[in-house]
């Protein structure tokens, strides 16, 4: 579908307005008209916008001109409601939202992500041998996987969380431990 049909079909599904679309999104009544008539095309900021607007994905504004697959695990991504989330709820096209959501990555072990893959497809057609196989070729080939280095954080925030859990227990002994001596709380 065209971009200009797809966000007549979103504004009037959602009984806006051109105004009151144009107003939500920062633009003219006459930009909004221009799009519906396919003279322009909104641009990058405002095709955010209207991605957060109406929930969809900025592929899915434009016609899904490209087909979407998560970057972390290879799913295609071809609906929207298993795209994954930034932490703003903004939808993230390069991840489902099984292996990020809310700007956070579910899986720093491809070992671990590859188990779970492989139980969700094996089939009578997908041997286990076969979709760990394949799985053990594709991840590498994925820009998270690529990228891993740079988007970890080498496990700092594990350890830091459980440094954090530590002191917060210890302070909490320390606390019933003195409070029992002076019989206050």
């Amino acid at each position: 579908m065209e971009t200009r049909k797809v966000i007549l079909e979103l504004r009037t599904k959602r009984g806006l307005s051109q105004d009151e679309l144009a107003e939500k999104v920062m633009v003219t009544r006459q930009a909004v008209s221009r799009w519906e008539n396919g003279e322009t095309v909104p641009n990058t900021e405002t095709l955010k916008l209207l991605s957060k607007e109406f929930d969809v994905s900025i592929n899915t504004l434009l016609g899904e001109p490209r087909k979407l697959i998560c970057q972390c695990c290879g799913m295609p991504l071809e609906d929207d409601s298993i795209i994954g989330r930034d932490s703003d709820g903004s939808l993230n096209e390069d991840y489902c939202k099984w292996c990020y959501a809310d700007g956070t990555y579910t899986y720093s072990d491809m070992d671990e992500l590859i188990d779970v893959c492989v139980r969700n497809m094996v089939s009578e057609n997908f041997t286990e041998e076969q979709a760990r196989s394949y799985m053990k070729e594709l991840l590498p080939k994925l820009d998270y996987w690529k990228r891993y280095e740079e988007l970890s954080d080498n496990g700092q925030f594990e350890a830091f969380k459980k440094q954090l859990i530590k002191e917060i227990n210890d302070l909490h002994i320390r606390c019933q431990r003195s409070c029992s001596r002076t019989g206050s709380l």
